[in-house]
């Protein structure tokens, strides 16, 4: 009879133990389904065509646009902060849920009228 006591504890931790997954993994869904993202806005304020990514997917935005981005990964920003082509050196930032951020000419490098950088303005 031990036995069989024994054998159905470890079979009720077993079944809590999967249970306890389950609702580890409902959680993790419900958070993505419920505001597992990050929503903010980037425009461009110089004379470049700015290619960048953010969370891996590559976007362009023309001199003068203004977009809206949903980032379910982060909101991780990674773009060239050099205008010229044949130029790369890349920056990244991870952008806050709300903010809204500018390319803009950078104007602290000295002897590079090319610079550009991403900075938050609200």
């Amino acid at each position: 009879m031990a036995i069989t006591v024994e054998k159905n504890m470890l079979n009720n931790q077993s079944i809590l133990q999967n249970f306890a997954l389950v609702e580890e993994l409902d959680e993790q869904a419900a958070e993505i389904i419920a505001g597992g993202y990050e929503v903010f806005t980037i425009r461009n304020q110089t004379n470049y065509n700015i290619t960048h990514t953010v969370d891996g997917t590559q976007f362009l935005i023309q001199p003068g646009e203004e977009w809206t981005y949903t980032a379910y990964s982060g909101g991780i920003i990674e773009f060239d902060t050099d205008g010229r082509e044949g130029y790369n050196f890349t920056k990244s930032y991870n952008l806050d849920d709300g903010g809204i951020y500018e390319f803009q000419n950078n104007d602290y490098t000295v002897g590079n009228p090319y610079d550009l950088d991403l900075y938050s303005v609200g």
